[in-house]
């Protein structure tokens, strides 16, 4: 299966990062979103991730050049339909990234493969408001893309051989490690991760130590590169709970209740790095404890 062409949807922080990667590794490439600005801000962010990439002799200005020539934008969903593959980067609620697929299918090749980059969603369930199951699989990427080495590979039920083999390709073409998952609530990643943040954020909230206690002890005490709550708010507290919201519901088991205080701190808006605020106050030069 020839794949030279790629659809993202969504120009966020994961979706222009997966741009960033694809066209490095010299993949033609056509970003979508709803937003003009969103766009603008993405090709802007990939420069500059691009640039300090030549800063540091990890690529060359050559390189780089060639990779923002090979990425094009277009607020038309349509426009990626006759892609080789899709990539759906959207926000991670369940309702946005169904609409995404069935407004997508009626536009799509027929050999285009479909992938989300969903962290918890069940790609079974994205799969079936598609026109081709067989043709869907979960495509994980971790955050931050340029960075990061691992891509999980989630096959739904339907999931054929054939779709596996080429996307199992495509990620070792980027340069990175594939890591298999089954089609279960967070996979293997948030799996583990998710419920470790979401404990920290029970510790913080019943009084057992304070942010930057918290933190350090495990950073210096379990040699983790971030503290929880640290890389809680580099995450996005609405995508930490609702992913813990996709354990409980899909375990219906109560170890996985996410924490009151992260709800409350989602409904404050109090959503990490990207608002200036979460568990730290990003308004100044150093980030400090809220709490």
């Amino acid at each position: 299966m020839d794949i030279s062409r790629i659809g993202v949807v969504g120009a966020g922080q994961m979706g222009n990062g997966i741009a960033h990667v694809f066209a490095l590794a010299g993949y033609d490439v056509i970003v979508t979103d709803v937003s003009e600005a969103a766009l603008d801000k993405a090709r802007g962010t990939i420069e500059s991730n691009l640039d300090r990439q030549v800063r540091g002799d990890k690529i060359t200005a050559e390189a780089r050049d060639a990779a923002l020539g090979r990425i094009s934008t277009t607020l038309t969903l349509a426009d990626i339909g006759q892609t080789d593959l899709v990539i759906e980067a959207a926000t991670e609620r369940e309702a946005i990234k169904t609409k995404i697929f069935e407004d997508l299918v009626p536009h799509l090749a027929p050999h285009t493969l479909l992938t989300s980059n969903t962290s918890s969603i069940s790609i079974t369930r994205l799969a079936s408001r598609t026109d081709r199951p067989e043709k869907f699989m979960g495509f994980h990427f971790m955050n931050p893309v340029p960075v990061m080495q691992l891509v999980e590979l989630i096959r739904g039920i339907a999931t054929d051989r054939d779709t596996f083999d080429a996307l199992h390709k495509v990620v070792e073409s980027l340069g990175k490690t594939a890591a298999t998952a089954e089609d279960f609530p967070a996979f293997i990643v948030n799996r583990i991760l998710m419920p470790m943040i979401n404990e920290a954020i029970y510790a913080l909230f019943e009084g057992v130590g304070s942010v930057e206690a918290l933190d350090t002890s495990m950073k210096l005490g379990a040699n983790h590169p971030m503290g929880p709550l640290e890389l809680a708010d580099f995450i996005g507290l609405d995508t930490c709970l609702a992913i813990m919201n996709v354990l409980h519901d899909g375990f219906a088991d109560t170890k996985y209740r996410p924490c009151p205080l992260l709800t409350k701190y989602v409904e404050a808006g109090w959503l990490g790095r990207k608002t200036g605020r979460g568990f730290y106050d990003y308004s100044g030069d150093t980030p400090r404890p809220t709490r």
